[in-house]
């Protein structure tokens, strides 16, 4: 993301018309026109500014191609794009180590709407993640995430218990910290157990402690979990994993307010909310006898579903970059924003580990990204894309399915021909063929 006194540029190394120059002007970018051929061309940066260098090959001659190749070679950080004519679109090695060098390339006449939304991923124009000022910790725009505020805010204030749902990955611990902190209970503890991770010899002494000789290695009083949250908040999550035991003795704390220790027959007040979350379904456990009926009604007194990021499509751009600008924050990394096609790809995932797997390769994709832009291969989101576009071969059919194939391998390839040959299983002329059959439309890509 860039800053609010930063300078959008491109440098564009040809002629642009007049309007070109007008319609990059209204989407804030200012040109900068250079010569390739002209002595000591260096591409200035200022730190903050974004720059995005343009080679315009659509009245170059062979020694211009030659010396705009240098050019890109001389700069392999700043980010590229070329515009070809269709004189341009030939096999030779100057066009080559060019369309090499760019991060995409353009067919003129120039389609301004795709170069503009080209230039505003280079410079990671994301939509500013909604992060509800009085929801702390709740990021999303979607539908779904905006009927989760909304019960936020209303759960909140009640002191009744709530019980989250929604599959593993979705967040329910952040929703739970949400209800806590929104409430007047925010100034009190916050315990989050996960009951799952609890041996089952131990649960009644961590959730509820133990008095000294009350079993074996209890040399001294134990206050548990809820003793220390007093006045506070305690999230069970996972809380079907609870055994039979421990599930009575928060049933009675629920009922009546109080715990006994382990090995005490004294009761305790305690005033404490609870907040419950499970990946499972409750009522087919009650079914199965597995849990509790009664503790069941207790915790499901208010419900609130955490949705799966498979539901939340227009979150999850907002979310990736949320996490990179975050982890390069702390870590020193080239990332800064994502290619088209990784964004493609990031919105195609089913994400079956929801926001969690999401985080996870957005922070892997950031350690092995090589360049400003986090590619597919980065975010290891290639089936995506090729199971998408079917092109794991051209034994296509249909033209259009032919195009979207060519261009989603060389996007892929970063318009490396021989690669790009290689795995589409054609000759290098082939691709330079197809290349100018379909006259490079990208459009349906972003």
């Amino acid at each position: 993301m860039t800053s609010d006194t930063s300078i959008r540029c491109v440098v564009w190394f040809g002629e642009p018309t007049g309007i070109e120059r007008t319609r990059l002007a209204q989407a804030g970018w200012h040109t900068r026109v250079a010569d390739a051929n002209a002595q000591g061309n260096g591409v200035g940066i200022r730190r903050g500014d974004v720059v995005v260098a343009m080679a315009d090959l659509r009245k170059a001659d062979i020694d211009t191609l030659g010396q705009m190749a240098k050019l890109m070679a001389d700069h392999p950080r700043l980010p590229w794009l070329a515009l070809l004519s269709a004189e341009t679109v030939v096999q030779t090695p100057e066009v080559e180590r060019v369309l090499r060098a760019s991060i995409d390339f353009f067919t003129a006449p120039i389609d301004m709407q795709r170069l503009i939304e080209t230039l505003g991923n280079l410079a990671g124009d994301v939509p500013a993640p909604i992060a509800y000022a009085d929801v702390p910790g709740i990021t999303g725009s979607s539908p779904a995430m905006m009927a989760v505020v909304a019960s936020l805010r209303k759960y909140a204030p009640v002191d009744l218990p709530v019980l989250v749902t929604g599959e593993t990955g979705t967040g329910k611990e952040v929703a739970a910290r949400a209800l806590h902190k929104l409430s007047p209970r925010r100034d009190r503890p916050f315990a989050a157990i996960n009951c799952g991770a609890l041996p089952a010899n131990l649960v009644q002494s961590e959730l509820f402690g133990h008095e000294r000789g009350s079993f074996t290695g209890a040399n001294a009083r134990r206050i548990g979990h809820f003793e220390a949250a007093a006045g506070g908040t305690v999230f069970l999550d996972e809380v079907g994993d609870l055994p039979p035991d421990a599930q009575i003795s928060l049933l009675r704390l629920l009922q009546e307010g109080t715990l006994e220790r382990v090995g005490s027959t004294q009761s305790i007040k305690l005033d404490v909310r609870v907040l419950a979350a499970t990946h499972v379904d409750l009522e087919k456990a009650v079914a199965q006898g597995r849990f509790r009926e009664d503790l069941y009604y207790r915790l499901n007194v208010l419900r609130l579903r955490m949705p799966a990021l498979r539901e939340r499509a227009d979150d999850v751009l907002q979310l990736a970059q949320l996490f990179l600008d975050a982890f390069r924050k702390q870590h020193d990394c080239n990332a800064r924003t994502f290619s088209a096609l990784a964004r493609k790809a990031l919105r195609d995932f089913s994400w079956p580990g929801n926001v969690r797997e999401l985080l996870n390769r957005v922070q892997r994709a950031a350690v092995v990204a090589e360049g400003a832009q986090i590619s597919v291969a980065d975010l290891d989101l290639q089936d995506v894309i090729t199971t998408r576009t079917g092109h794991s071969s051209l034994g296509l059919t249909r033209t259009s399915a032919e195009r979207d194939a060519v261009v989603a391998c060389l996007r892929e390839t970063r318009f490396n021909i021989s690669e790009c040959a290689r795995r589409l299983k054609v000759s290098r002329v082939t691709i330079y063929r197809l290349c100018k059959k379909h006259q490079l439309v990208l459009e349906d890509m972003h």
